[in-house]
């Protein structure tokens, strides 16, 4: 029978009802069946047991338990376009990047475009904006403004307390906003990659109950077993599925699935249902797996999210198998917002919010005069957010350090986008450019523009084409120029998701064939401003230490 032959023995539409047929996959009771779900105004209002000739496979949506909605470059309700492909019907999104750019004046954008679709965002209120001292952001959210934003509704959560170094030492204003999060009794999730022993115990003890970077499966075992819940971050540049995966079997009851942060090309291809088919086919129990996917972010974070239980919201999905988990169907508050390959969610009309306020730049600025033998080298490594510091031989050409292309060695900046400031210099090892240069003005978290080329006059080019654009991610060749705007807060498009998708899969196709290996070279770049995330990185101000915590020099003594 074919599936549109099958979709009228599926949904029967009367009135404001809805019926839906198929193999109901109770997770919670870890038992599936074959029956009829009958939806009232939104709501289950009943399921039985009833046996009819339907195979496809009906379950509660998805949920992405962690996720930056900026970083797939789509305003919240393009996002949801796309997202509900794949049989998300909900993320719990952390609007930390806008933030950094606008301040709440962002997060309330963030919220009020999400509200305009059946798409159930759960926002948080960021923590760390700026997120350390040691970088320029557009904007400050203090204890104060957490506590206003923590009094709304739509707040649901305290975001990922990326300053471990203030909890540790008891920072009077991040202690306040922990306080605050207890106070209106909402979860506090943490950011904490490494962190281990006594300093752990001590970051969970502040009320600190999630956290989604730990990179090896020794880290997330003792975060567990010292009661946090952990979560299998799989996204555009960071993957430690296959590091953390083994946990599942045995701490599925505190584990949870997340992108972080999705490019729009990859959220076009697959979500956290790709996470559940990579997860079965390690054998592990599909109960377990679609309790990490569905049941734990509801309930942790007190989600108005149906679990397909009667009274509940019908927030379902109707999947082929349990095995490739392709959502043929999407359904939000007994909605259908995705049927047969077509999203139901229309575009929403918004005004376009900025911060962008530099002036272009001469090659001459990116010049870093020296004598010294060697620098530190930043060096970045595939799937991950943590990089390296090596200790290399510098080239100097007229006094002025310059890209080693065959060592792989590139001169990378950042430049401050709310001021005029002279760049700040480093180099890298693993973007492996043999011509030209990338920019782009998503560089976590503060989001002033960083680029990496093997010549001054490339990244002088780049830079200026993202500031000319008022933000955007390009690259520059030999023989073209080509950037994909981002003319919302300088990190989101105005454009439709599948649009942009394709866009950006350009730029990191002409990104790769000029030499870069990285799976996700604009990605990766993004990440390499990071502060917070050890052990080497660049901000506006200056090369950074990430596990001192201090200002470093580039040249090595």
């Amino acid at each position: 029978m074919s599936y549109l032959a099958q979709f009228k023995c599926l949904t029967q539409i009367l009135n404001s009802n809805l019926k839906l047929q198929g193999n109901i996959v109770d997770i919670q009771n870890k038992r599936i069946y074959k029956g009829e779900i009958f939806v009232e105004n939104g709501k289950i209002k009943s399921i039985i047991e009833k046996n009819h000739n339907v195979n496809h496979y009906i379950l509660p949506g998805f949920v992405d338990a962690h996720i930056h909605i900026e970083s797939s470059m789509l305003v919240p309700s393009e996002f949801a376009r796309l997202a509900v492909t794949h049989g998300t019907v909900a993320t719990v999104s952390d609007p930390h990047e806008i933030a950094n750019v606008l301040g709440v004046k962002g997060v309330e954008f963030m919220i009020e475009n999400g509200k305009q679709t059946p798409f159930k965002f759960n926002f948080g209120a960021p923590s760390c904006v700026p997120a350390t001292a040691f970088e320029s952001a557009g904007a400050v959210i203090n204890s104060d403004d957490i506590k206003k934003l923590l009094e709304n509704p739509d707040i649901k959560y305290l975001a990922e307390m990326m300053n471990y170094p203030g909890v540790l030492f008891d920072d009077e204003e991040v202690m306040k906003k922990i306080a605050w999060a207890k106070h209106y009794n909402k979860p506090v999730d943490g950011h904490a990659p490494g962190l281990r022993g006594s300093e752990v115990t001590k970051y969970i003890n502040a009320g600190i109950s999630t956290d989604h970077e730990c990179f090896t499966y020794e880290e997330g075992l003792e975060k567990l077993q010292k009661g946090m819940k952990v979560l299998i971050r799989e996204g555009s540049a960071a993957k430690n599925f296959d590091a953390l995966i083994d946990l599942l079997p045995e701490h599925f009851e505190n584990m949870m699935f997340c992108s972080d942060d999705k490019h729009p090309d990859d959220l076009i291809i697959n979500h956290i249902n790709q996470l559940c088919a990579r997860a079965v086919t390690k054998g592990i129990d599909v109960f377990k797996i679609l309790q990490v996917a569905c049941i734990n972010p509801v309930k942790h974070y007190n989600l108005d999210v149906g679990l397909l239980q009667e009274g509940d919201y019908a927030d379902c999905i109707i999947i082929e198998d349990l095995q490739d988990f392709k959502t043929l169907q999407t359904y939000i508050n007994g909605k259908l917002v995705f049927n047969n390959g077509e999203s139901l969610i229309q575009p929403v009309p918004f005004k376009i919010l900025n911060n962008f306020n530099c002036n272009k730049k001469k090659a001459s600025d990116f010049r870093f005069e020296s004598s010294v033998k060697q620098i530190r080298i930043i060096e970045a490594l595939e799937g991950q957010l943590v990089t390296n510091e090596l200790i290399e031989d510098a080239l100097i050409e007229n006094e002025n350090i310059i890209s080693n292309i065959e060592k792989d060695i590139l001169k990378m900046s950042v430049v401050n986008r709310y001021k005029n400031q002279n760049p700040a210099i480093a180099f890298i090892k693993n973007f492996g450019l043999k011509e030209g240069a990338i920019a782009s003005s998503v560089g976590h978290d503060s989001h002033n523009i960083i680029a990496v080329g093997v010549s001054d006059e490339a990244i002088c080019k780049a830079v200026n084409l993202i500031i000319e654009n008022k933000g955007g991610i390009c690259v520059i060749t030999n023989s073209e120029e080509v950037i994909v705007p981002l003319p919302v807060a300088g990190i989101m498009s105005d454009k439709a998701g599948k649009a942009i998708g394709k866009q950006y899969a350009k730029l990191d196709k002409i990104a790769k064939q000029i030499g870069s290996k990285l799976n996700a070279p604009y990605m990766t770049l993004s990440f390499m401003a990071l502060l917070v995330i050890p052990s080497l990185k660049l901000s506006d101000k200056g090369l950074f230490n990430g596990t001192d915590f201090k200002f470093t020099s580039l040249e090595y003594d």
